[in-house]
């Protein structure tokens, strides 16, 4: 579960970049795989929300986001789960 306490506050300027996003309006599922989604579904998944991302205006501040409140799922700014968890390691480590 997602640790709300590291969520910004409820100042809206915190939040108007998402008015911006390409993927406003569109489905979550598109950045949010279903339980149990593995291999190539996934990845296809993984890829069509990516090309979404890749057209974002507010793609920079989307990724600063997730990996400011480790959002733990979807794609986030055009990284994954996996790929945002994998940038914070080294971060940790040298912490």
């Amino acid at each position: 579960m997602t640790n709300v306490t590291r969520l910004p506050g409820p100042a809206e300027y915190l939040w108007q970049w998402q008015t911006q996003a390409a993927c406003r309006g569109l489905e979550p599922e598109r950045f949010f795989h279903p339980e149990g989604e593995r291999g190539d579904d996934r990845a296809a998944r993984d890829r069509a929300a990516k090309r979404v991302c890749e057209r974002c205006p507010v793609r920079t501040q989307c990724l600063r986001h997730a990996l400011r409140v480790r959002e733990p799922y979807g794609v986030w700014g055009g990284l994954t789960e996996e790929e945002r968890r994998s940038l914070a390691s080294p971060l940790r480590a040298t912490a």
